[in-house]
């Protein structure tokens, strides 16, 4: 059995503006996050030649962590704020099959 839960979620902006708040907003969240013990990773990624798409993976310790995150303030108002910006939203959750880890995290 491995560990961790994980997830990528690409998000498309209206426009280049959207795109600009968008990336304010998940600044003001990170502040939150990064104090999140669950939270292993949360990165935000722009795919080469699609300046509009957001691609976020995020790593938590276990789903209770993830649940801890959804239900965390910041990220609750990063949940409600975001659509004004998005012309969609695409979820995948991922079953870690192998990897690499920080010693602490390894997955067994």
């Amino acid at each position: 059995m491995t560990s961790g839960y994980a997830l990528i979620v690409r998000f498309t902006t209206r426009d280049a503006d959207a795109a600009q708040r968008f990336d304010a907003l998940v600044a003001r969240t990170l502040e939150g996050i990064r104090k999140e013990p669950g939270t292993l990773v949360y990165v935000s990624h722009v795919p080469d030649g699609e300046p509009l798409v957001r691609v976020f993976y995020e790593l938590y310790a276990d789903e209770a962590a993830f649940q801890a995150h959804e239900d965390q303030p910041h990220t609750r108002e990063m949940l409600n704020e975001r659509e004004q910006y998005l012309v969609s939203t695409e979820v995948t959750f991922l079953s870690e099959q192998a990897g690499k880890r920080p010693a602490a995290q390894e997955a067994p």
